[in-house]
């Protein structure tokens, strides 16, 4: 298994090279995504709330509306390119109740119960022990707060995923599947499997099956370099990048897919007061 420091420098890197596509209208899922878990959550104005993975702010930016001027959100990120984005959106809409941390969510030295809510969409599957790091982000829940942890359901983004995955086995073997943490809590007992073993037993869970328009094939290679995928698009040379492209979009285009799935998995737990 990979290091904790590995694993940080390989999700940085995929995540600050997908920056220039991240928040391309092709992919407004992650914006769809956030919002949906911040409204779950129930924050109310003055609400302290720290979001971890918080990429360009799809979660960290409703959850600062919901607080209001009184409130406060702390947003931290690996990726300094997609903290820097999301500042930049907060500063247009003139949301001035928002911090923005590039770091590692273990050295952010809050004290516990310090927040009313945290967060974590799409990001808690990039530790390597997820039970320490669920650990870590309730640690720092009040006695009456809430934590909330979004992950991606079963079927992800298919049938564009597997296409992708076999046109990159084609071209290079080596790279087959390097990127695909997600797997490991796909499903709403594979989730709860893991928060119990951080201890959390007592979890409201949401299976939400979704779908994810595209209106070109194109849409989807938008949305592969726009995300986690691009870290392992990056290591193919021009050549082959080309091949895996063409051979992933004409399977789409011969299969006339218009959409491709984009299940997700709510996970909401409530801190007892004593």
């Amino acid at each position: 298994m990979e290091s904790h420091t590995q694993v940080n420098k390989k999700t940085a890197h995929a995540y600050n090279t997908a920056a220039d596509l991240f928040d391309h209208p092709a992919n407004t899922f992650w914006s769809r995504f956030g919002t949906s878990t911040v409204d779950r959550l129930g924050l109310i104005k003055g609400d302290k709330v720290l979001d971890v993975c918080s990429g360009t702010g799809a979660s960290a930016l409703p959850a600062a509306r919901k607080v209001g001027s009184d409130g406060r959100v702390v947003a931290v990120d690996l990726a300094e390119k997609l903290l820097a984005r999301a500042a930049e959106k907060a500063s247009a809409e003139g949301l001035q109740n928002i911090q923005f941390r590039v770091g590692d969510m273990f050295a952010l030295a809050y004290p516990d119960g310090y927040f009313d809510a945290v967060i974590c969409v799409f990001g808690i599957f990039f530790m390597p022990d997820m039970a320490t790091a669920v650990r870590e982000l309730w640690r720092q829940v009040r006695p009456g707060g809430r934590l909330a942890i979004t992950t991606w359901g079963p079927e992800l983004f298919e049938p564009a995923n597997t296409s992708l995955w076999q046109a990159i086995r084609h071209q290079r073997p080596d790279l087959y599947k390097d990127f695909n943490p997600w797997d490991r809590i796909s499903t709403p007992e594979g989730l709860l499997e893991m928060l119990a073993s951080a201890g959390l037993t007592e979890v409201d869970i949401f299976a939400e099956d979704a779908t994810h328009a595209l209106s070109e094939p194109e849409d989807w290679w938008i949305l592969a370099m726009g995300s986690g995928y691009r870290g392992t698009l990056e290591q193919l040379n021009g050549e082959e990048l080309q091949k895996v492209k063409q051979a992933n979009l004409h399977h789409l285009a011969s299969q006339s897919v218009t959409e491709i799935s984009a299940n997700v998995i709510y996970a909401i737990v409530n801190k007892p007061l004593v």
